[in-house]
C-alpha cells in the first residue's frame, strides 16, 4: 500500500524497553508483593469481586520463569476513543508472544468489545503487524464503545473465548473500559474458565493514573499535537493583533490536557474545571474572570488573546453539574419515554416535572442551542456527550454581552472579536511521539509477561517514566485496587476512580504561579511540531505534567 515518507521511516523505529524486559525471554520473572485494597468502598467491592479482589502488586525482575515459553492464544480489544500508540501496544503484545513461543497466536477483535461478544476476530500475521508499527490510529481492528454488562453479553464473551481456545483477553482502554476488564476477569474466574484478562491504560484525557500508573498512553502525543496548533494560533494572533481565540480542548472529566497545553504554550487564560468546582464559581463568575483579562489587555492596546477551555467545564460549574446529574438520572430512569419525545419544547416540559426547580431554572437560562446539546443521547456509560456542548460558543457569547455592558458603563474601551475552536479529534490519531511509541510497546510486552505468568485482573503498568526507558519499571497493578463505587445510570456501580487535576499538585501550582502575568502580558510559547529525530532531550521528552509531578 502507499505510505508517506514519514510512515516508511517510522516503520523502522525500534521502541525502547525497560531493562527488565530486555535480553533473554527466559530471564523475565514476576515478583509479587503484598495483597492490595481498593481505593474506597472496600466491603462492597470485596463482595462484587470475590475471586479477584485484593491481588498483590506485580513487577518484573531478572530471573527464571518456567511458564513464559508456553504456547498461548490471546485476544486483544481496542475499546473506546482512539489514542496515539494503540498499535504499538498490539505490536509489543504480539512480539512478546512470538518471542515466548513462535506458535503462539494473537487474535484481534474487530470493532471493540462487540467483537468479542459477536466473535468477529482475525488472527494477526507478522506482516500485518509490521504495517502498523509506530503509527497512530486504531484502524488495525477498529474500536467501539459497547459495554459488556448484561448476562447475555458476558455469556457470549465467554463462549467466543472458549470457541477460539483463548488463554487470555487484553482490553486496551480507559477507566470505563478497564472497569469492564475487571468485571470480565471476575466473570471468567467465577465460571472456572481459566481465561485471563489484562488491561492497558489508554486515554488522551490523562485521567487514568495513580501511583502505579503514572500516565495513560496517548496523553503525551495528543497534548503535543494540540500545543502545536495552539502555538500556531498564538503566533497568528500576535501577528495580526486581533481576535480572541476560545479553544475548547478534549478532556471530559478532567482538565489534564488543558493544563498541559497551558504549560506548553502560556495562553492568556486557561480554565481548570477542578478549580472552578473547588471555588464554587458560577458561570457568570467564570465570564467575569475572562472579561477582566480582556479589559486589562485592551488597556495595553492588545485586543487579542487565547483562552483554553476544558471540554468538560460545564460539568464542574456547580449549577450546571447539578443540572446534568439530574438530567442523567431522569433520562436513565425513563429512557424509553424520553426517547419518544421529539419536540424540544415537550422535552423541557417533561423534564420540568422530574428535576429540581433550581436545575430547571438553570436549564431555561441557557441559550436554546446549548440546552438542546445537553439533551442529546448519552454515551454507552450514561454520560452526557460533552464534546457536543459548544462551551466555547457559550462563553464567547456571554463574554461579548458582558463587555458590551462594561463599555456602556465606561469600564471597557477595547475591541472584542472572537473565534471559537475545538481541538479533539485532531490529536487522537497522530503519529505517536517517541515517548508514547516506547511506552505503548512496553505496555504491550508487559501484558504478555503478565499473561504468560498466569495473572488475571491486572492493568499493565510501566513506571519511572521521566527516566530513560531502560530505567523504567514494568509490572502489573490489580484492577480492583483502583476502584470505588459511583452513581451510574441511576444506581451505584463499581468503576475505576478518575484522577482529576490536583490543585495542590506541582503542575497546577507551577501554572498558578505565572498565570496572572500571562493574563495581561503576551507570553506565548510556540512548541512547534512533534520531533521524532534528534537529541533525546527533544525527541524523547515526556510531558511537562509528568516531569513536574516527579520533580523532587
Amino acid at each position: 500500500m502507499d505510505v508517506s515518507a514519514l510512515q516508511k521511516v517510522r516503520y523502522t523505529y525500534k521502541p525502547k524497553l525497560p531493562a527488565s524486559l530486555c535480553g533473554g525471554i527466559d530471564d523475565i520473572a514476576v515478583e509479587l508483593g503484598s495483597p492490595t485494597e481498593a481505593a474506597a468502598d472496600r466491603d462492597e467491592l470485596r463482595e462484587i469481586f470475590k475471586k479477584t479482589y485484593g491481588k498483590p502488586l506485580a513487577h518484573f525482575v531478572r530471573g527464571k520463569n518456567d511458564r513464559i515459553r508456553r504456547e498461548l492464544k490471546v485476544g486483544v480489544i481496542l475499546s473506546g476513543g482512539q489514542a496515539p500508540g494503540g498499535h504499538n501496544v498490539i505490536a509489543g503484545l504480539y512480539d512478546g508472544l512470538k518471542k515466548g513461543n513462535p506458535a503462539s497466536e494473537l487474535y484481534g477483535f474487530r470493532g471493540g468489545p462487540s467483537g468479542l461478544i459477536e466473535n468477529k476476530a482475525l488472527v494477526f500475521s507478522g506482516s500485518q503487524i509490521d504495517e502498523y508499527r509506530n503509527t497512530g490510529g486504531f484502524d488495525i481492528i477498529g474500536s467501539g464503545r459497547t459495554k459488556i454488562e448484561t448476562p447475555e453479553q458476558f455469556a457470549s464473551s465467554l463462549e467466543t473465548a472458549k470457541k477460539l481456545g483463548l488463554h487470555a483477553v487484553v482490553i486496551i482502554g480507559g477507566d470505563d473500559s478497564n472497569t469492564n476488564a475487571a468485571l470480565l476477569a471476575e466473570y471468567f474466574e467465577k465460571a472456572g474458565a481459566g481465561i485471563q484478562v489484562i488491561g492497558c491504560p489508554k486515554t488522551i484525557d490523562g485521567d487514568l493514573k495513580n501511583e502505579y500508573v503514572e500516565t495513560s498512553f496517548g496523553f503525551d502525543t495528543a497534548c503535543k499535537t494540540y500545543s502545536e496548533l495552539i502555538g500556531n494560533i498564538e503566533r497568528d494572533a500576535n501577528s495580526a493583533k486581533k481576535y480572541w481565540h476560545f479553544i475548547k480542548l478534549m478532556g471530559r472529566a478532567a482538565s489534564h490536557i488543558a493544563l498541559e497545553c497551558a504549560l506548553q504554550t502560556q495562553p492568556n487564560i486557561c480554565l481548570i474545571s477542578e478549580e472552578v468546582e473547588a471555588k464554587g464559581l458560577s458561570l457568570d463568575q467564570v465570564v467575569d474572570h475572562i472579561c477582566a483579562s480582556v479589559a486589562r489587555r485592551a488597556e495595553n492596546g492588545e485586543n487579542f488573546g487565547v483562552v483554553l477551555i476544558p471540554e468538560g467545564l460545564v460539568e464542574f460549574i456547580p449549577e450546571m453539574k447539578k443540572l446534568i446529574r439530574e438530567l442523567n438520572d431522569a433520562m436513565a430512569e425513563e429512557a424509553e419515554e424520553f426517547a419518544g419525545i421529539s419536540s424540544f419544547i415537550d422535552q423541557i416540559y417533561w423534564l420540568s416535572r422530574r428535576i429540581s426547580e433550581p436545575s430547571y431554572k438553570a436549564l431555561q437560562s441557557l441559550p436554546p442551542e446549548i440546552a438542546r446539546e445537553l439533551l442529546m443521547d448519552r454515551d454507552p456509560h450514561g454520560n452526557v456527550q460533552v464534546s457536543r456542548i459548544e462551551t466555547e460558543k457559550l462563553l464567547t457569547g456571554m463574554v461579548e454581552k458582558k463587555l458590551a455592558a462594561m463599555k456602556s458603563a465606561g469600564l471597557y474601551k477595547g475591541k472584542f472579536s472572537a473565534l471559537g475552536h475545538f481541538f479533539g479529534y485532531e490529536g487522537r490519531c497522530a503519529f505517536p511521539s517517541n515517548f508514547d511509541a516506547d511506552y505503548c510497546y512496553s505496555l504491550g510486552f508487559s501484558a504478555f509477561v503478565l499473561i504468560a505468568s498466569g495473572l488475571t485482573g491486572y492493568l499493565s503498568s510501566v513506571r519511572n517514566l521521566t527516566a530513560p526507558a531502560d530505567q523504567w519499571i514494568a509490572g502489573g497493578v490489580p484492577l480492583t485496587m483502583m476502584m470505588n463505587m459511583e452513581q451510574r445510570h441511576g444506581s451505584k456501580k463499581p468503576v475505576i476512580r478518575k484522577a482529576l487535576v490536583e490543585l495542590e499538585g506541582k503542575p497546577f501550582k507551577a501554572f498558578d504561579a505565572v498565570r496572572d502575568i500571562w493574563a495581561v502580558k503576551t507570553s506565548f510559547l510556540f512548541p512547534g511540531a512533534i520531533q521524532y529525530f534528534g537529541p533525546p532531550e527533544v525527541c524523547d521528552e515526556p510531558s511537562k505534567t509528568l516531569k513536574l509531578e516527579h520533580t523532587p
